[in-house]
């Protein structure tokens, strides 16, 4: 055991990182945390890393507690598969801390994978929220809950989307398996008619600006990054996505990669991942691309081709200067005879990240 995980395991039983309550004490000891953002990409420990992940959205799952979402994962098994030192971005949300049959607050599923991947020494990145209400409050996000409905309780939920940060923030905050904080999956403020309000790039910049201001009050150690698709979205369309991306309240930038198999910079000179990252190095901030999928199965190409694909998808981004990239998405149970994003535990995948996730 190294002197720091020593260092991180006492903290854990003195402060009961994992403890019973929801509570958000005052802290009187702060570790420093593993991952950083700097201008070059993302440190580990201190040195150059280059995390080549899994998005892996159901592992808190937990069918005799909550809703869940996608099937349960045995998340032992999971972080024991993985390469050292890998990073995995799960689903962490609201209705995730509910208990189905009593409505109350029950933090089994999510405390269960962080348990996990402290034991396997694995990162993460908990999201929060998604835009969609998928896996939640099955809300859509809209212009109008952006400019302040995230203040209030959802009908089935018990804490507002505001005080689930805080909450969640500080209940995992100082876990040595933490990478970063994701505030929310692919926003985007649209209208009820789904057309894009003339203000979606100042109604999300002042959401990032205040519930990232909220999470550094809390947790000033640990990196904080936004879930978007950087394909010219409503709100972060062309130099929006900059404007968003300058927030203090943000330090990883994201790209979301699709329908461009085997593309290592796909899209337009406007929309594009080649001008996203020119616009993250001017802001001085890391680019890590959240989510790559690309299907196979039934009818639509091979494992073996997506491997292919992937891994050269892989080292172009790198080269290209990229801080890392997830794929979408592990499940225990893929379905072969159809066509899907479905990545499972003997994927040929799996190889691609092993031999790829590391130092730079």
């Amino acid at each position: 055991m190294t002197r720091w995980w020593r260092a991180a395991l006492i903290l854990v039983v003195l402060f009961g990182v994992v403890a019973c309550d929801a509570g958000t004490s005052e802290r009187t000891v702060t570790p420093t945390a593993r991952v950083q953002a700097t201008v070059d990409g993302l440190t580990l420990d201190g040195s150059p890393w280059w995390p080549a992940g899994l998005n892996a959205y159901q592992l808190a799952t937990d069918w005799s507690v909550n809703r869940g979402c996608g099937a349960e994962v045995d998340t032992d098994s999971f972080f024991a598969s993985l390469p050292a030192a890998s990073l995995t971005r799960f689903n962490a949300f609201h209705w995730l801390a509910i208990d189905k049959k009593t409505g109350a607050l029950d933090f089994t599923g999510i405390d269960a994978v962080f348990r996990a991947a402290e034991a396997h020494r694995q990162l993460l990145i908990p999201v929060l929220a998604a835009q969609d209400g998928a896996c939640g409050d099955e809300i859509f996000k809209t212009s109008n809950w952006y400019a302040g409905d995230w203040k209030t309780v959802a009908p089935g939920s018990v804490l507002s989307y505001q005080d689930w940060v805080t909450t969640a923030v500080g209940r995992w905050r100082d876990s040595p398996s933490l990478a970063m904080w994701e505030l929310i999956g692919e926003p985007e403020p649209l209208q009820l008619d789904r057309t894009c309000t003339p203000q979606a790039a100042s109604l999300l910049r002042a959401f990032v600006d205040e519930v990232g201001g909220s999470v550094r009050a809390l947790d000033a150690e640990h990196p904080i990054t936004l879930g978007t698709i950087g394909g010219g979205q409503c709100g972060t369309a062309g130099e929006d996505y900059a404007y968003v991306g300058a927030s203090d309240a943000l330090d990883v930038l994201q790209y979301h990669d699709y329908g461009a198999d085997g593309v290592p910079l796909p899209g337009d000179r406007y929309n594009g991942l080649a001008v996203h990252l020119q616009q993250a190095r001017g802001l001085g901030k890391p680019l890590l691309v959240a989510e790559i999928g690309q299907s196979a199965g039934a009818g639509c190409g091979s494992v073996g081709d997506r491997a292919r694909d992937v891994a050269n998808k892989l080292d172009g981004q790198r080269e290209a200067g990229t801080a890392g990239a997830l794929l979408w998405a592990f499940v225990p149970d893929p379905r072969p005879a159809e066509c899907t994003y479905d990545i499972g535990p003997d994927d040929p995948l799996r190889r691609v990240l092993r031999e790829r996730n590391g130092t730079r």
